[in-house]
């Protein structure tokens, strides 16, 4: 097995599951037991510092929203920032690109005003052994580099057309076809 990076998942047009049609999910790992990955572009209607149950309660709040990042464990919480948090434990998904868990972390970012370049996620997609392997076989999804303004500085409405086009790919042209990637 080759040395894994993180990349981007795009799924195809045809994509039927509501969880994943028209997504764009950050694949943080994929190993012969599984992979897990963070959908990046389904935000709810509600800022996250209203949704997050912290104690003590978070007070005035900024507007970040919280996003659904996938259909697994949708209690569990995510923090993707633009800048290596202080003071705690982070994974450095790539340069410009780190996750945490840590509830201090997610409290500064809830707080900060203005709202820092960050998403907060509830939940992940997981895939069991094999799983994502078969997906990709059928040409359930287009593989991207990870480019940390299309995490953040695109609108999610408009991410996963973006990052099919910027594979120089016209999303409406896109049909399955298996064994093509």
């Amino acid at each position: 097995m080759s040395i894994f990076k993180p990349t981007l998942l795009l799924s195809m047009p045809q994509m039927q599951d509501p969880n994943f049609a028209k997504t764009v999910v950050l694949l943080c790992d994929y190993l012969p037991e599984g992979a897990f990955g963070i959908v990046l572009n389904r935000p709810t209607e509600a800022p996250a510092s209203t949704m997050v149950q912290l104690d003590p309660p978070i007070g005035a709040g900024n507007e970040l929203p919280l996003c659904l990042g996938g259909p697994v464990q949708t209690d569990r919480g995510w923090i993707l920032m633009g800048e290596p948090p202080v003071g705690t434990e982070f994974r450095t998904i790539v340069d410009g690109l780190y996750l945490s868990t840590s509830p201090d972390v997610l409290r500064r970012v809830l707080q900060a005003r203005p709202a820092p370049r960050a998403r907060v996620l509830a939940g992940y997609a997981g895939w069991g052994p094999g799983q994502l392997d078969d997906e990709l076989a059928q040409s359930a999804w287009l593989m991207a580099d990870v480019e940390v303004d299309l995490v953040f500085d695109v609108e999610s409405s408009r991410m996963w057309e973006t990052a099919i086009r910027r594979l120089g790919a016209d999303p409406s042209m896109l049909q399955t076809s298996p064994g093509v990637h």
